[in-house]
């Protein structure tokens, strides 16, 4: 794409800016506006499928579509990710009951994993390693905005208009993002003696699809022995084994299994996967937090948690402007991980007196430092790898982080209801004696508030408090006293555990080999083809 003069990539960005923040947007947008959404359609039992549906299709199409952007093109898949984005959404908008929501959300992610997937890897081609800095920078902020204005957005617009409006308020934009991408995003010829890996797709499939169910359910809907997920674990153990055999044969495999024997990728994707792990599953905590032991609202709490994400916004602009100009990276991803760290094992301090402004504190610091390491590791393993690979290397980065999210939800979801449970024993040993002798009815309600999600419930709390006699109003609040102290305990517990998987990431980056950013697209060097050819050679052996 050498021939684009600066200007037509600036433009090209801009469209593909859009449409990463028309898919980000349409994620986030659903949280805060799906409790009155399933008031009308019902069927809260599924309640959680409306969210797990969607991160099963974008994980399997984002890992699918890397390799085959990388043979026919990233035209075509960004083009065919938002029209498929933008049915998707348009449909779940005209849902009349909770399996069309979930149905049409499954084709949302369709959408979405093609265009996340494109978006980040057309950076590389269209761009030299060394520019690539600050528009990973800026894609990173695009997640940052989406996740400030799409709970806030959605909220209103369920309590001002039709939920519908949800689905349906940024398909404008979809629509123009797609005009301009077909308009100049210019076109490339498919790869000659390139195929497709049919077998290879299938059973990287039957690996994600049951892990990302176990660890989805495991701790939550079963328990971690449990034969449903120890039966789904089984399968994608044996699905990736087949798997593994398959890609060690393949022509042209969907995943060529000799990038992990380059120590920057395997690296930058491991560490990407630890701060999916504490980002994801760490952070999506703060909430609990803000709500269960501070008592502040919803609301509130979306306005606090917004300070990570403009510091995380902040920092990425940064970082990226950083890296385009001195051309390194390693140093910055390892100031970013320890500051990451700090702001983790800070979390682990909190309790019922903090102070909201020392929380934010903490979250700005959380933020900065992600937005200033994140941004590193898909540069890292773009300039890593070569040209012809930047597809299947880019969707790869974006799996393992996506994968990390999922397992630490369900990790520290499992270490908040352990100690949870531990805690709640300790403390409601002496209230128990003191209810003993109160009548069934007061003791069924006093019982009511040993679930730690009555917490995040001010409404039924309130209830609960307003219901009782007088006399036992002092019994009520020691009791939610004792509560909150046990949710600040496992929330403790939460953040000590992301903190030291962030301290693992430190270390691991400090084993990255820095390779000198590229300041122009260059063409392949012949011995590199020749290395390239002989490690292929050596697989189909």
């Amino acid at each position: 794409m050498e021939h684009l003069s600066h200007k037509e990539k600036i433009t090209i960005m801009i469209a593909i800016i859009g449409a990463m923040f028309f898919a980000a947007v349409n994620q986030t947008i659903v949280g805060n506006a799906l409790p009155k959404i399933i008031a009308e359609l019902g069927g809260l039992d599924y309640y959680s499928w409306v969210f797990t549906i969607y991160m099963l299709t974008s994980a399997i199409t984002t890992i699918l579509v890397g390799k085959l952007s990388d043979i026919y093109g990233r035209k075509p898949f960004l083009l065919l990710g938002i029209f498929i984005f933008i049915i998707g959404a348009f449909l779940s908008g005209l849902s009349t009951d909770i399996v069309q929501l979930i149905t049409y959300r499954g084709i949302q992610g369709f959408g979405a994993g093609m265009i996340m997937s494109t978006a980040l890897t057309a950076v590389g081609d269209l761009f030299a390693p060394r520019e690539r800095g600050k528009w990973q920078g800026a894609m990173s902020a695009v997640f940052g905005i989406s996740s400030v204005l799409g709970p806030t957005l959605g909220g209103y617009i369920v309590d001002n208009l039709e939920w519908k409006w949800v689905f349906w308020v940024f398909l404008p934009l979809g629509i123009i993002a797609a005009v301009l991408i077909w308009r100049l995003f210019p076109k490339v010829e498919r790869k000659r003696g390139e195929s497709v890996d049919f077998l290879g797709s299938i059973f990287l499939t039957l690996t994600i699809v049951p892990a990302l169910l176990g660890f989805s359910w495991a701790g939550s809907k079963y328990d971690w022995g449990s034969e449903q997920i120890l039966g789904l674990f089984a399968g994608a153990i044996i699905a990736l084994i087949i798997f593994i055999f398959v890609e060690r044969r393949a022509k042209s495999p969907i995943l060529p299994l000799y990038l992990f024997k380059n120590s920057i990728f395997t690296i930058s994707n491991t560490v990407g996967f630890a701060i999916g792990v504490a980002m994801f599953g760490g952070i999506m905590y703060v909430p609990y937090f803000v709500q269960g032991v501070l008592g502040f609202s919803a609301t509130h709490s979306s306005f606090i948690s917004m300070a990570m994400t403009l510091g995380l916004m902040f920092a990425s602009a940064i970082g990226g402007q950083i890296i385009s100009k001195t051309g390194k990276y390693k140093f910055q991803a390892i100031i970013g991980l320890i500051i990451t760290t700090i702001g983790m094992f800070l979390l682990t301090t909190l309790d019922a007196s903090v102070s909201q402004w020392t929380l934010i504190i903490y979250l700005v610091l959380i933020g900065l430092g992600i937005g200033v390491g994140m941004t590193v590791f898909t540069l890292t393993v773009q300039n890593a790898v070569e040209q012809r690979l930047l597809g299947v290397a880019t969707a790869t980065t974006q799996l393992f982080r996506s994968l990390g999210g999922t397992v630490g939800v369900a990790i520290m979801g499992t270490v908040l209801n352990n100690r949870m449970s531990d805690k709640m024993g300790e403390s409601l040993q002496g209230i128990s004696e003191q209810t003993a002798n109160l009548p069934a009815e007061m003791q069924g309600k006093l019982q009511a508030l040993q679930n730690p999600q009555l917490l995040l419930d001010h409404e039924k709390l309130n209830m609960i408090h307003n219901s009782l006699p007088e006399q036992i109003a002092p019994l009520f609040k020691e009791m939610v006293t004792l509560l909150q102290g046990a949710l600040s305990f496992a929330l403790s517990g939460v953040f000590m555990t992301a903190a030291f998987i962030m301290v693992a990431a430190v270390v691991l980056t400090l084993f990255l080999k820095e390779i000198p950013l590229r300041s122009a697209q260059e063409p392949k060097k012949e011995e590199e083809i020749n290395k390239d050819k002989q490690a292929l050679t050596k697989q189909t052996v």
